[in-house]
This record gives C-alpha cells, sequence and structure tokens, in this order.
C-alpha cells in the first residue's frame, strides 16, 4: 500500500516563511486507503477474496482488493471502497460495515521509505461464493490457509502442538525488549490466555489477538519481512500460513474476529446462506465460521427457538437419505429484540 497519494512540495523563497497551518503541502503527507476482508462460504469452507500482486521480499502475492480514497471522486469512505473492489474484481458488494483503522507505521514500509504515510480503513464485507456473481478477477481461498490454528472443526490443529506451542512458550521465557514496554498481564499468562495452553479454555474470537502475538514472538513470515528483530532470532521459524502483503493478513484476522463475535449477535450469518436452506447446511456453515464443531440438535433447538428460520414447505433431495425440510430467514425476529443472533456456544475445548 506504499501508493503515491499525495506528494509534498519544495518550499521555495515566496513560502519557507508560511506556517504548516498556511500551507498544509508542507506537512508530512497522509494517503487514507480502502480494504475490504470479503468474507463468504464455500462448500462448507470459509473464504475471503483476494486478488495476486507480484511476490513481495517473502513470497507473498496474496492481497485484500483496496485502493485509495479520492475525496474528489469518492462521495463517502464506503462509496469508495464499493467502485475500487468493483474495479478490481467485478464484485458488486452487499452488505458491508466499516471494520477498523489501521495506522501503525512500519507494518508495510520498506527500509528507508519516504513515501506518504498510509492509513488504511478496512471494511468487513459479507456475501454468497455462489458463482461468480460477476467475478471477473480474483480468488476465493479458505481463510485458514492463512491462519490454520483457528480450525478446531477436526479437533485441535496439530499446527499448535507441534509448531506454535514449543516456540511460543520458549518466546515468553525471553525477557522482553525495553521498546516493547511494560504489559500488565505476564508474557507466558498472554500466551496461555490466547493459544487456550495449560488448561484454558480456546476462546475462537481472539483471532487478531493470536495472530499479534505470533507476529511479536517474529513466527510469522510477515515479522521478517518487516525487519522485527524477533523473527531474526529464530533458526527454525515454522512457516505457520500463508503470508499476505502488507498488513493484509492482519486486517483479515481482524474481519475473522469481527465475523465470529456478530453471528452470535446480529443475524449476519445469513448473509452468507441462500434464500433457502437445511438446517444442515446452516450449522455447518456457522461451524465453518466459528472453528469448533457443534451439537446437532442443540443447534437445531437453538435456531428454531429463537425464531431466526421459518420453514419454506418444501425439501430438499438429498443423494443417499431422507428429504430435508428448506428454511429461510425469518426476518420478523429483527423487529422482535433487539440483538437476534445465532447464540451458539462452542463446546469447551481446553489442552
Amino acid at each position: 500500500m506504499n501508493m503515491e497519494l499525495s506528494g509534498r512540495r519544495k518550499p521555495t523563497p515566496e513560502t519557507s516563511h508560511r506556517t504548516p497551518d498556511a500551507d498544509t503541502e508542507l506537512s508530512p503527507s497522509v494517503g487514507i486507503g480502502l480494504n475490504a476482508a470479503i468474507v463468504a462460504v464455500a462448500d462448507n469452507e470459509p473464504v475471503a477474496l483476494v486478488v495476486r500482486g507480484e511476490p513481495d521480499r517473502i513470497g507473498a502475492t496474496d492481497i485484500l482488493p483496496f485502493g485509495p480514497f479520492d475525496p474528489i471522486e469518492h462521495r463517502t469512505l464506503e462509496s469508495g471502497l464499493r467502485a475500487w473492489v468493483h474495479n478490481q474484481t467485478g464484485l458488486d458488494l452487499g452488505y458491508a460495515e466499516q471494520l477498523y483503522t489501521f495506522a501503525d507505521r512500519g507494518r508495510h514500509a520498506e527500509p528507508d521509505d519516504a513515501s506518504p504515510h498510509v492509513v488504511s480503513i478496512g471494511y468487513l464485507a459479507l456475501t454468497q461464493a455462489v458463482g461468480h456473481h460477476g467475478l471477473t478477477n480474483g480468488v476465493w481461498r479458505s481463510w485458514y490457509q492463512y491462519f490454520p490454528w483457528e480450525d478446531w472443526r477436526r479437533g485441535r490443529p496439530e499446527v499448535i502442538a507441534h509448531e506454535i506451542e514449543p516456540r511460543i512458550k520458549a518466546w515468553a521465557e525471553k525477557p522482553s525488549s525495553p521498546k516493547a514496554g511494560l504489559s500488565p498481564i505476564p508474557r507466558a499468562d498472554r500466551v496461555r490466555i490466547c493459544f487456550g495452553l495449560d488448561g484454558m479454555a480456546w476462546d475462537e474470537e481472539k483471532v487478531l489477538e493470536r495472530f499479534e502475538m505470533l507476529y511479536e514472538a517474529g513466527l510469522v513470515d510477515e515479522a521478517l519481512r518487516d525487519g522485527r528483530s524477533a523473527a531474526r532470532e529464530w533458526t527454525d521459524r515454522p512457516k505457520l500460513g500463508l503470508p499476505m502483503q502488507s498488513d493484509h493478513r492482519r486486517i483479515l484476522a481482524t474481519a475473522i474476529s469481527r465475523t465470529r463475535s456478530k453471528i452470535k449477535y446480529r443475524p449476519v450469518v445469513f448473509e452468507l446462506m441462500p434464500d433457502e436452506f437445511t438446517l444442515y447446511e446452516l450449522q455447518k456453515t456457522v461451524e465453518a465460521i466459528l472453528g469448533p464443531h457443534l451439537h446437532k440438535q442443540n443447534f437445531r433447538r437453538l435456531v428454531e427457538g429463537a425464531g431466526l428460520v421459518e420453514p419454506t414447505g418444501d425439501v430438499k433431495t438429498r443423494t443417499g437419505g431422507r428429504p430435508a425440510k428448506l428454511f429461510r430467514f425469518r426476518r420478523e425476529v429483527l423487529l422482535e429484540r433487539p440483538a437476534p443472533g445465532v447464540r451458539v456456544s462452542a463446546p469447551p475445548v481446553r489442552n
């Protein structure tokens, strides 16, 4: 995202006496970038839409759709985002919400970089990855390719026990750098809380915290690319998921955290579903998003009891099984209570 969004004008005798307030072009430039984490579920797999760029210094090619905000061309930030997504991918976004503002300098800057500092505004968009929906460029990738430690549908991921746990614990035992500042929670406790180690429960919403900790420990490729000293200390640094260019894996981690949290108190999961679906399909979609496997009967009682769905009267014929009832989202629930989400609680998983 090191884009030439604006420039600095060299002072002239006529302007050198002026104050920064009088001529803002003399001040360090700041550009606004718009980034879209576009999420869907395809074949029971949570996917994100990425476009491909030339490999960077660590070989990362995947990028979230993005572009600079142009206050002349774009009436609002969101309209600018939608325009860039359409230009880059051909996709017209449906549901979208502002996610977070990423303003850290150095998470994507090259050494001796003097280009304008880019403040990135991330958005979360939910859609359906059915067919192409006008998609002309980009590919859908499982978000577990970037975060393999987040997929608990078949139990605890091996990458945690074999690669992450021994290294993150070793890092936690090292003294903290004076530049890191003091944390109210010791490193070892932060590690246990984030990764559910030593009897602690796994919290599926801490996606960003886990990625940030792996970055801080120098265990992800982006930390090496960004010149973090912790990354240079490892002689056996593992390959922990696919890296992304710039700060985009961090933005995607934020989007996953938001999605996992939001489906529990808002019915946004239905943005990922077709108009008609079976309860099995709905359960598999929720499992794909959250990670852990859910109890079938408990899930069905919760969804039907909460008034989130209603039967259509039709059935779907499945090969090798009985026909399954088709349901649709019951929109009246939005008027009945303020937080009509899929309030599932994943079974507690402990190491």
